[in-house]
């Protein structure tokens, strides 16, 4: 898995732009940028302002949210209605089949992750409420960094530093969407002699038992997946505890959100969820190179390994409730606005269309979102999730 992402020639190695291949949220609609930016807004009030504040993408893919976040800040208003960035309607898959609740990996191992329209002020339906009452400056405080093993994008806001891994003494907020999925990992079976590695043969993708696995997996394995009958499977998440609780190692003072699609140690999947992605297209997840693979995350397992690494409060919630703490709306404008203002309706509507599409309990609202302080406290309006969330 390790060498068909990220090995010479790898799947995002080379560059692969995942919206040639599936939806994420910050595809979906130009929103999801702006709930990124109000979310900022907290983290850089809880800090106390900051002379510097660091927004960290990990897994950037072509650093669209970044882009799309300075240009809301530069604005100082959230996104607009039929802002860029929206492409619904593309016929691409969105990385689906999604549960509720949903030391870094490798140094090469980090996977990815249009500018919003200004305008009139926002209708019900149009997205997030106004950004205004933030402290003056704050655009000008942002320090953006995409940490992504892809080539940097031609044409990329220069304001964007680009390297491999996340920078370390981390004064802000760290963003890891849809990162911990591809994060490489072993697959158990269990067999008359015990648990056994599933070895796959890239080319053809034909399986058969190996040996055991290494003792930390082994303990994963006890602790959060135990298999129980002969033939179950379990998609070793011990990588992925490592590489956020190396996330969590970068922050001196801050919060860190993990938003992927996942699912928790009383409702594990007995026959796994690895899947390939190619060309808007779901498939077998064939290590060859030519495709995404993918792997939903015990963002249970990876929330203990972010306490163990030094968080402090935690909530894992998804993304439909935090999304709502942070403002979107998703309703469908006013009627009486499409008799006084026809096209403001008319956007309006297309953007409360792509809003509900990340709110969707069943697709994109339905991710995980594993949200963890270091040295500060969570927002108050995601905090008091931790009263609710699943697992």
């Amino acid at each position: 898995m390790h060498a068909a992402l990220y090995g010479p020639g790898g799947f995002y190695a080379r560059g692969e732009p995942p919206a040639r291949h599936f939806r994420t949220s910050v595809h979906a609609s130009p929103s999801y940028a702006a709930a990124i930016w109000e979310l900022l807004r907290q983290v850089d009030a809880g800090l106390g302002h900051p002379g510097r504040i660091d927004l960290v993408d990990v897994g950037a893919g072509q650093g669209e949210l970044l882009e799309q976040i300075l240009a809301i800040a530069e604005q100082g208003t959230a996104a607009e209605p039929g802002g860029a960035g929206a492409v619904p309607g593309t016929g691409l898959a969105p990385r689906a089949g999604l549960a509720p609740g949903a030391g870094l990996a490798p140094e090469a191992g980090l996977s990815p992750g249009a500018g919003p329209a200004s305008g009139a002020g926002p209708v019900p339906g149009a997205g997030l409420a106004s950004g205004a009452g933030h402290p003056p400056g704050l655009a000008g405080r942002i320090a953006a960094c995409a940490a992504e093993v892809a080539p940097r994008p031609a044409g990329l806001d220069q304001r964007i530093a680009w390297q491999p891994v996340p920078p370390t003494g981390i004064t802000g907020l760290v963003i890891a969407s849809e990162w911990l999925d591809n994060i490489p990992l072993d697959v158990a079976e269990l067999t008359p002699a015990g648990p056994a590695v599933t070895l796959v043969d890239p080319a053809t993708g034909a399986e058969r038992p190996g040996g055991p696995p290494d003792p930390a997996d082994l303990a994963w394995l006890r602790a959060w997946w135990p298999l129980a009958a002969c033939g179950d499977r379990a998609e070793v998440g011990h990588t992925r505890c490592e590489a956020w609780a190396g996330v969590i190692r970068r922050i001196d003072r801050g919060v860190a959100v993990a938003a992927d699609y996942g699912h928790h140690k009383a409702a594990r999947p007995a026959a796994g969820t690895l899947t390939g992605y190619r060309e808007g297209r779901a498939g077998p997840a064939l290590p060859d190179g030519s495709r995404d693979i993918t792997a939903h995350v015990a963002l249970d397992s990876c929330a203990a390994a972010g306490t163990a690494a030094g968080a402090g409060e935690s909530v894992l919630t998804t993304q439909r409730a935090a999304l709502r703490e942070l403002g979107l709306d998703a309703r469908r404008p006013p009627l009486t606005l499409a008799a006084t203002d026809p096209e403001r309706y008319a956007r309006a509507l297309c953007q409360a269309s792509a809003d509900a599409e990340l709110m969707d309990a069943g697709g994109l609202g339905g991710f995980g979102w594993l949200v963890q302080a270091v040295g500060t406290s969570l927002p108050a309006r995601l905090a008091r999730l931790a009263r609710s969330a699943p697992g």
